[in-house]
C-alpha cells in the first residue's frame, strides 16, 4: 500500500513534500488512514481544526446548511455574513468584516486597505513595515511581505513597498521608518507561525500600537494561525491589551471548510468601497455557517479555557521530556501553539512521529510545530509528550 499511496497523485501538480499516508477519517483528535492505522492529530490540518474531525454538533449543522444553500453571491445580502460578522467584531471589540476564502486571501486584503488608507491621504506610494521570518502567504504580494528568502526564490521581481525589521526590536522599527514621510501600516504575526512559532512580546505589541497611534499608521496583526482561540484568547494579540485596525483571520475559523475574514477597526473599516475588493466565494452561506457554529461550540464548550490549560500542561510536558537535553535550543509559544525548536533540521521527524502514529510538522527546518485541535484533552497531551519525547532524543543522539 505504501507503494501505491507514493504514486498515487499523479495528474496533481507537484507541489507538495507529501509523506506516504492518505487519511480516510477521524473522530476528536483521532484520525486512521486507508490501511486502518491510527494516529493521534497534533497538527489538526495545520491549526484548521478547531474542533477535531467528526464533531457531533458542527457535522448536523453543516448538513443542514447543505440542504438550503451553499452558495448565492455577493450580489445579494448573505444574513449568515452579518450574523458571523456581528459575533467577530464583538470579540475583537472592532468594526466590521470583508470574508474571503483563505489567509493569503486576507493578508492581501490587508495589503490592499494599507495601500488605499495611504492613497486616500495624499501618499502616492505607500510602505508597509513587514518583519524579519514573517510569512503572509504565496500570492505576489503576501510572498513579497514575507521573510524567506527560500519561498521566495524563483518569483521574482517581487512587489516594492515593504521595510523589513527585526522582531521584537522597537528602536529597530523607529530608526527604519525615522523621516519616511510613506509608511502607512506595520504588518506583523503576533506569533509567526512558519517563522517558528516566534511570539511578539507583550510590551512590543504595546510599543508598536502607540507608535501607530502617534504617526496615524495602521497595526495589522496578522492572527491567521495564531486566531481563533488557540493561544487561549480569541485573539493572540489580546494578551497585550490591545486592539489592532486590521486583522486577517483564516486556519480555525472555518474548523476545516475554508473561510478567510478581515476584521477592521474604526481607522480601517470604511478604506475598502464598492469596487475596490471583491470575492466570488468568499462569505458563501456554507463558509458561513461553519464560522457560527465553529464560534458557538466554542463559546458553549469553553473552549478557550480549554487551550490556555491543556497547552499550558502539554508545554510543561515538553520542557520536562525535553527542556534540558543537549541539542534543543527552546520550548516555546502560548496555548495549543508551540515549537520545540532543535539545533539542526528535523524534517526527518515528521516520517518518524507517524510511524509512531503521531502527525505533526516541522517548520523553519528546525522547529518540532505542535498545533492540535482546541478539545485536546490533559491525557492527549501526555500522549502527544509520551510519542514525541523518544523520538526527539533518539534524533539527537544520532
Amino acid at each position: 500500500m505504501t507503494a501505491f499511496i507514493e504514486a498515487a497523485s499523479p495528474h496533481v501538480m507537484n507541489t507538495y513534500g507529501r509523506l506516504p499516508i492518505a487519511l480516510s477519517h477521524g473522530q476528536g483528535c483521532r484520525v486512521w488512514d486507508v490501511n486502518g492505522k491510527e494516529y493521534l492529530d497534533a497538527l489538526a490540518g495545520i491549526a484548521v481544526n478547531t474542533l477535531g474531525h467528526n464533531h457531533p454538533k458542527l457535522v448536523p449543522a453543516l448538513q443542514e446548511q447543505l440542504g438550503k444553500l451553499i452558495h448565492t453571491s455577493n450580489y445579494y445580502h448573505v444574513p449568515l455574513q452579518e450574523a458571523l460578522a456581528a459575533r467577530l467584531t464583538a470579540h475583537a471589540h472592532m468594526s466590521n468584516v470583508f470574508f474571503c476564502n483563505s489567509g493569503l486571501e486576507a493578508n492581501e486584503a490587508a495589503l490592499k486597505i494599507a495601500r488605499k488608507f495611504g492613497h486616500d491621504k495624499g501618499i502616492e506610494r505607500p510602505e508597509i513595515v513587514v518583519y524579519e521570518k514573517a510569512f503572509h502567504g504565496r500570492s505576489i504580494a503576501t510572498l513579497s511581505a514575507t521573510g524567506n528568502p527560500k519561498v521566495q526564490a524563483g518569483f521574482g521581481p517581487l512587489v516594492e513597498g515593504f521595510i523589513r525589521v527585526p522582531l521584537n526590536d522597537i528602536a529597530a522599527l523607529e530608526r527604519a521608518t525615522a523621516g519616511n514621510p510613506n509608511v502607512v501600516a506595520v504588518f506583523l504575526e503576533t506569533i509567526q507561525g512558519e517563522g517558528g512559532i516566534h511570539p511578539m512580546r507583550i510590551e512590543y505589541l504595546q510599543q508598536v500600537r502607540r507608535l501607530c497611534d502617534a504617526r496615524d499608521w495602521l497595526l495589522m496583526t496578522d492572527e491567521v494561525q495564531c486566531g481563533m482561540g488557540r493561544t487561549g484568547k480569541w485573539f493572540a494579540h489580546q494578551w497585550a491589551g490591545i486592539v489592532p485596525d486590521v486583522m486577517p483571520l483564516a486556519k480555525g475559523l472555518g474548523s476545516g471548510v475554508p473561510v478567510g475574514a478581515v476584521v477592521a477597526g474604526p481607522r480601517a473599516a470604511n478604506v475598502l468601497q464598492p469596487g475596490n475588493h471583491g470575492s466570488t466565494f468568499g462569505g458563501n452561506p456554507l463558509a458561513m455557517r461553519a464560522g457560527l457554529e465553529t464560534l458557538r461550540i466554542m463559546e458553549e464548550d469553553g473552549l478557550l479555557e480549554n487551550a490556555a490549560r491543556v497547552g499550558a500542561h502539554l508545554k510543561a510536558g515538553l520542557e520536562r521530556a525535553l527542556g534540558g537535553l543537549p541539542g534543543v535550543k527552546e520550548v516555546r509559544g502560548q496555548g495549543l501553539m508551540l515549537g520545540v525548536e532543535l539545533a539542526k533540521p528535523c524534517g526527518a521527524l515528521l516520517q518518524r512521529a507517524a510511524d509512531a502514529g503521531l502527525l505533526i510538522s516541522v517548520t523553519a527546518e528546525s522547529v518540532i510545530r505542535i498545533v492540535p485541535p482546541l478539545i485536546l484533552t490533559a491525557a492527549e497531551a501526555d500522549d502527544i509528550v509520551a510519542r514525541l519525547a523518544p523520538l526527539v532524543q533518539a534524533f539527537l543522539a544520532e
